[in-house]
């Protein structure tokens, strides 16, 4: 299934390699990617690729805990419910 995952939080080192290292630990694929720093602010969106046999709920409190050990925020949502809210 396809997934959106949103990074926020005060620029710091390792951010993209923590969470990469977590999608790789979760065999999630990378589809897409777009990240930017404002005024020392770090966002990052990623469209990815979560395997059938993951259990969502499981991958998202995963990167509950990632972001919170990291003064980020993460979050990660299926895509068709991300697009659903775009169109509200």
């Amino acid at each position: 299934m396809k997934a959106i995952l949103t990074v926020f939080g005060k620029d710091h080192t390792g951010i993209v390699a923590k969470v990469s290292n977590e999608l790789s630990k979760l065999d999630i694929n990378i589809i897409d990617i777009s990240q930017t720093l404002m005024h020392g602010s770090f966002t990052m969106m990623m469209m990815v690729e979560v395997p059938d046999t993951s259990d969502f709920d499981t991958v998202k409190n995963d990167f509950e805990s990632l972001g919170k050990d990291n003064a980020l925020e993460i979050h990660i949502q299926r895509q068709e419910i991300f697009d659903a809210t775009q169109k509200l």
